[in-house]
């Protein structure tokens, strides 16, 4: 008897049980969206349309600015390798005593690379822009340098370096007056255009 009324009672409850679950579901639908997650729309300015690119700024002007006393610092990276007093001969690299304004592959007796050769070929000098250019990135400047160092992405770095390399020289060089950067010359250009359309 009594197991016939737990059995009823069993039965009772699923049976409300499932009653009510069948009945939430036909009250509260549950549809699944067309996309999972919520749509975000962000209003774009104009000047996100469009990546800024990288300005590039002259030598001249990182120069104006550079300190060479921090270059002694930056040398500490290049002296593994190279030599930097009148006379102490070279070491894996050549001695960068009187470089700035020399000609590329100056010494007879340091073995350069192919790719060093040749770049020197014409004539070149170390001027300030290809020491510009080939410290930030030898390999990429002269492709098969034989130089492994990586280069001094860093413009500040790499003109506190050359303005010290420029007074290494049996008769410093002097750094060239600073040349209006690419968006300076824009803006002045744009500003005198505009006058120009008032007139």
């Amino acid at each position: 008897m009594n197991t016939t009324m737990y059995a009823g009672a069993f039965l009772g409850t699923v049976f409300v049980v499932m009653t009510v679950g069948i009945a939430s579901d036909a009250i509260f639908s549950h549809h699944a969206p067309e996309q999972d997650g919520f749509a975000i729309i962000v209003e774009e300015s104009e000047g996100s349309a469009v990546a800024e690119e990288e300005v590039e700024v002259p030598i001249s002007v990182l120069l104006a600015s550079a300190d060479a006393s921090n270059g002694e610092g930056v040398f500490r990276k290049c002296q593994s390798c190279h030599n930097i007093e009148d006379g102490a001969g070279h070491k894996t690299g050549p001695n960068l005593w009187n470089i700035v304004g020399k000609q590329v592959a100056l010494y007879d007796e340091f073995r350069y690379s192919q790719a060093m050769q040749d770049y020197a070929a014409d004539g070149t000098v170390w001027d300030f822009d290809s020491l510009n250019n080939f410290l930030a990135a030898p390999k990429d400047y002269i492709d098969g340098t034989s130089m492994s160092f990586a280069g001094l992405r860093r413009d500040g770095e790499r003109a506190d370096l050359i303005a010290w390399l420029a007074m290494q020289n049996d008769s410093p060089v002097a750094l060239p007056e600073p040349e209006a950067a690419p968006a300076e010359e824009a803006a002045v250009e744009g500003d005198a255009a505009e006058t120009t359309a008032t007139e």
